[in-house]
């Protein structure tokens, strides 16, 4: 079998890699997806505007291909959500290729009334030459599932409130951290004169993701269900991500830290519970869950740091990659405490390793690559 290397050169990627031999092309489309995608296409004949949600940390990845060419006619508004997971050094490139490529683009965090007031200005902006001409405006929130569209639309639904009086009792959409919450499409009035309707729309994937790695992208960021993938599957990529990446070499300097002084924010604003990471034996005696919650990180942290350096492989060779990566599984038991015998010990490891990463606990990342593209004179 080829190494890393040469399947990168053919234009593979970590996908293809023997750890998913089997496991083919990513498929999760329910009786319900197929209905919504069908209604999503014909309201959106309707909509004077669409706001397209993205995950930040896959601005790729997480657009329907099947939606595109729905939505190229349509007034549009690329919301690339999540950015407090993504890598802020890298989300200025990708905001300049949206604008490149000729779609408005913003990056928010759907929990922060500042960062969703700015894109309503947006929203404004581009309606503005419709909002004389319309007794009543349209604007569809589409996207693929879990990546925070219900959540938007909350938001909006508060600022609305101070913004544009409606005197009809606003209905909160339904919010969670698993993919496929909203099956049913249901309009908000936010605005009077004139009048406004947001439609939130249920999270719809295309129904056969042919690319491996991209449903695996999908996957690690929450937007297709483990149970279809496999956490074990999805773990084993993410720590291929992060090995050859290098990221690991990242934390030496947090080898040494100490837990003394260290202030901790809440963590309302994740939409990963923290919950499943807290042992099931009562916590040591003054130690608070949040503490714990760095303990673990940390020790996870080192685990991952320390079988990088000291291992003599190439990750950029897919047996080396694959021998790493086992050997990562074993630390990781060990920092988790997860008992030596447990019958599903890799299955354990896996899930506590994913939400440390969704819930931005291993820090922020972007895992798809900015397109080389001309920029726009």
């Amino acid at each position: 079998m080829s190494g890393l290397k040469e399947l990168l050169k053919k234009g593979l990627g970590l996908g293809d890699m023997a750890f998913n031999a089997g496991g083919g092309a990513i498929t999760w489309f329910p009786g319900h997806m197929a209905a919504a995608t069908r209604a999503i296409r014909n309201r959106l004949k309707l909509s004077d505007l669409v706001i397209e949600v993205r995950d930040a940390r896959i601005p790729l990845s997480s657009a329907n291909a099947d939606l595109q060419p729905h939505l190229s006619g349509k007034r549009r508004l690329v919301a690339l959500n999540k950015k407090d997971l993504a890598n802020p050094n890298i989300m200025h490139k990708w905001t300049h290729y949206f604008e490149s490529c000729k779609h408005d683009c913003v990056a928010i965090n759907a929990h922060s009334k500042s960062s969703v007031k700015k894109l309503l200005d947006v929203v404004e902006f581009k309606l503005k030459e419709v909002i004389c001409r319309e007794p009543t405006l349209l604007v569809m929130v589409v996207g693929v599932p879990n990546v925070g569209k219900s959540a938007l639309i909350n938001s909006i639904h508060q600022i609305a409130k101070s913004r544009f009086p409606v005197q009809e009792k606003n209905k909160r959409a339904a919010v969670g951290p698993l993919p496929g919450v909203t099956q049913d499409i249901a309009g908000f009035k936010i605005a009077h004169k004139p009048s406004i309707y947001v439609l939130d729309t249920p999270g719809v994937l295309v129904p056969r993701i042919s690319d491996i790695e991209t449903g695996l992208k999908l996957a690690l960021a929450g937007s297709v269900k483990d149970a279809v993938v496999g956490e074990e599957r999805i773990a084993q990529y993410l720590l291929a991500v992060l090995d050859t990446r290098g990221t690991p070499l990242h934390w030496r300097h947090l080898n040494n830290r100490r837990i003394d002084g260290i202030e901790y924010e809440a963590e309302e604003n994740h939409e990963y519970s923290l919950k499943n990471l807290k042992p099931k034996r009562r916590n040591p005696p003054n130690r608070s869950d949040l503490v714990y919650v760095e303990d673990l990180v940390m020790s996870v942290q080192h685990a991952l740091y320390s079988t990088l350096t000291e291992f003599n492989g190439s990750v950029e060779d897919e047996s080396d990659l694959e021998n790493l990566i086992d050997l990562q599984f074993s630390a990781l038991q060990k920092a988790m405490k997860i008992p030596h015998k447990a019958s599903e010990a890799r299955l354990m490891v896996s899930k506590k390793l994913l939400t440390l990463f969704r819930s931005g606990k291993l820090g922020p990342f972007i895992l798809d690559d900015v397109p080389n593209v001309k920029p726009v004179s």
